[in-house]
């Protein structure tokens, strides 16, 4: 069965998309731990990083450090928070986080915007990825 994720780039289900090329897809998290927090995923389903091919893994964190630097360039924070954990879906994804403080990289504490605010979020960081 699919996971969310391929029903997302598929356009099953609707995201906050803000780029993708042939292999990966990234689009906001909609239970953001801050404004602009985002989702990095191969397109090719798979359960956990370590089982990507080298060349996998090269391409998500390549097309990670893009969404990462436009996500710098849109959202004023300290740094880009990067996490990988990926126990509540089984398809690899990336975690960039915009951050103020450590909390902000800890999952506990959620950040609330109305569609109107992903909509805009989701348009500046693409208007700044390169």
């Amino acid at each position: 069965m699919a996971s969310i994720f391929t029903k997302i780039i598929n356009g099953e289900i609707p995201s906050y998309k803000i780029a993708e090329d042939d292999n990966y897809f990234a689009f906001l998290d909609i239970n953001p731990n801050a404004k602009g927090h985002t989702l990095v995923v191969p397109k090719r389903e798979e359960n956990k990083l370590f089982d990507l091919s080298k060349e996998e893994y090269n391409g998500l964190m390549s097309f990670s450090y893009r969404i990462a630097k436009a996500i710098e360039k849109t959202i004023p924070c300290e740094r880009i928070g990067m996490s990988v954990i990926g126990l509540e879906v089984p398809h690899v994804h990336v975690h960039l986080i915009p951050l103020q403080t450590m909390e902000d990289i800890r999952f506990t504490k959620k950040e609330k915007l109305t569609n109107e605010e992903f909509v805009a979020v989701a348009e500046e960081i693409a208007k700044n990825f390169e």
